[in-house]
């Protein structure tokens, strides 16, 4: 038949399929997931009193930063790039240049998060993991003297 794929060439494809790894945002359960974890991560800046630094350094609401680091860390993990298509180049440090960060919000930063991943039931090996990851990034952050 014209058009559909030999047996051998299906089967193939699908040897290929199972062997490629999964992307992080697949591992994590994609944009749900995702979604769950940032969500919280603001709810939790917004309820818990020990975030009130961190939560300070935001604007009264929200929306916005919810949206752009969930659009964030869907393309970061390997899912859809739809923050880099908006925005441009992620440009972590300049974009929050204007934010006084140091050692108090970067760890209530971190503790919120690792929170939010607890709360909406990441895996621990893969908060772990992620946590390793946040830590470098959070205090590349830093721009202020303690």
């Amino acid at each position: 038949m014209r058009g559909r794929p030999s047996r051998g060439a299906t089967w193939c494809a699908i040897m290929a399929a199972m062997t490629e790894p999964l992307s992080l945002y697949e591992v994590i359960g994609g944009e749900t997931r995702v979604r769950d974890m940032v969500d919280r991560f603001y709810d939790l800046m917004d309820l818990e009193p020990q975030f009130a630094v961190l939560r300070a350094v935001h604007p009264p609401t929200l929306e916005h930063a919810r949206e752009q680091l969930f659009l964030f860390l869907c393309g970061w993990m390997g899912g859809p790039d739809t923050y880099i298509e908006r925005n441009g180049h992620p440009r972590l440090r300049a974009r929050h240049m204007p934010f006084a960060i140091g050692t108090v919000e970067r760890d209530q930063w971190l503790q919120a998060m690792a929170w939010a991943m607890d709360d909406v039931g990441i895996d621990e090996a893969l908060r772990l993991r992620l946590m390793e990851s946040f830590y470098q990034t959070a205090d590349w952050m830093r721009n202020k003297p303690d």
